[in-house]
């Protein structure tokens, strides 16, 4: 179910402070696709998340996300773009002094959500479009690092985001864990968001095939 294009890169350059990581990066991700984003350690994968993500600047080109224009694109205006995106990463991030619930809660208060019954039945719900709905008291470091993971996707969907960016989000799982992620994330793309992908682990592409590209040389191409 892919349809318009939520992300349009043309002739992007990616910078890490004055160092130029990717150069000429054009790229268009429908809603509802999944890419795959590949490439070894260190070769950009990670730049170019932050860049559609706004951490780092778009300073050639053009680059549109979710309808913000990357190049004009305000400070101010940046957690508005963030609502419209989710995103997971490799080492979680959750917060461990807190249960699974009070993490949730915690993105919603500081994303502005203020009824708590909107808030209880949206919890709900993305613990159990992640397989955790009984999980919701449990602390993190009683839970599996596959279940921390599904804990980090529910709090990337809280605000019904239209893009999923995942950077290495299986990268400390094991290979049943991460296949029940790629499988999951998989399932959230066919709800008819994008999700974009970043590893370095080339063992789901047979089982999960999606569209792929590589990043290498400082270039993003077809793989």
């Amino acid at each position: 179910m892919t349809g318009a294009n939520i992300i349009e890169l043309d002739k992007v350059s990616v910078f890490q402070n004055e160092n130029l990581i990717l150069a000429n990066v054009s790229l268009t991700i429908q809603t509802g696709e999944f890419l795959y984003l590949i490439g070894k350690t260190g070769s950009g994968k990670s730049s170019l998340l932050k860049t559609i993500y706004a951490e780092l600047p778009v300073r050639s080109g053009a680059a549109m996300v979710a309808g913000f224009n990357l190049q004009t694109l305000r400070t101010r205006e940046v957690p508005f773009l963030r609502r419209k995106l989710g995103i997971v990463f490799q080492d979680f991030q959750l917060l461990m002094d807190r249960s699974v619930n009070e993490n949730l809660f915690f993105v919603m208060r500081s994303t502005g959500w203020k009824d708590k019954r909107q808030m209880q039945k949206r919890l709900l719900e993305v613990l159990a479009k992640v397989n955790l709905g009984n999980k919701g008291s449990k602390m993190p470091h009683q839970l599996s690092g596959g279940e921390q993971q599904r804990v980090a996707i529910a709090r990337a969907l809280v605000n019904d985001p239209e893009v999923i960016l995942a950077d290495e989000p299986t990268g400390n799982l094991d290979p049943e864990s991460s296949e029940g992620i790629i499988s999951l994330l998989m399932d959230i793309s066919k709800t008819g968001r994008a999700v974009v992908m970043a590893t370095h682990n080339y063992t789901f592409f047979n089982k999960y095939p999606a569209r792929t590209l590589i990043c290498e040389n400082g270039k993003v191409i077809p793989f």
